[in-house]
């Protein structure tokens, strides 16, 4: 029988190699043990990091663990990595974003009817992006295609579970739809006539 020093040693190579966050059911399975007590493993592991306030630290996601860096070096690591150019989500993504992870599993019409606009390629994106992903059909007429959240949008967002999410009341009120700003009235603009 494998020792619990040996199991969780191994963890922490499986980690290191896997790359993504690794599921406590596979990682059970290879050492042929119960998840649960896998899982305790990880835990232990978790907290051993955190109480030697190590650089790199474990991060659970829905039962799946990973090695992140610590958050207090963030500026560190942003000093010594080139910056890379990361596009940011648009307005409307975020807000489409965040319906869905406040109202999961919620439909496309729902989403359209709480911003008031269409939302088919801000859906696509996101789907592209990996944060949304298809969860289902609604029982409703025609049966429209169910949106949820996905791992990724956790991970992306620092979240272990939907539950860390902020409180908002209500998310209709919160999603404020605004005029662009970058549409110009051409009727107020003067025009200059060149003179003969």
């Amino acid at each position: 029988m494998t020792s619990k020093r040996s199991i969780k040693s191994a963890f922490e190579s499986m980690m290191f190699t896997w790359g993504e966050p690794l599921d406590m059911k596979l990682a059970a399975e290879i050492f042929n043990i119960d998840a649960k007590e896998a899982y305790g493993y990880f835990k232990e592991l978790q907290q051993e990091y955190d109480d030697q306030k190590r650089g790199i630290r474990i991060r659970e996601i829905n039962k799946t663990f990973q090695f992140v860096t610590d958050s207090d070096n963030f500026e560190y690591i942003e000093r010594l990595c080139t910056p890379a150019k990361q596009r940011k989500l648009s307005q409307s993504a975020l807000e489409v974003l965040a319906i869905i992870a406040y109202k999961q599993p919620v439909t496309r019409g729902e989403i359209e009817s709480i911003r008031g606009i269409r939302c088919d390629r801000v859906l696509e994106g996101l789907q592209k992006k990996e944060l949304i992903d298809e969860v289902g059909r609604s029982s409703g007429i025609g049966r429209p295609i169910l949106y949820g959240t996905t791992d990724t949008f956790l991970k992306n967002f620092g979240f272990s579970t939907l539950k860390e999410l902020p409180e908002i009341e209500d998310i209709e009120s919160a999603i404020e739809v605004e005029e662009p700003k970058d549409i110009v009235d051409l009727q107020q603009i003067p025009i200059k006539i060149p003179q003969e």
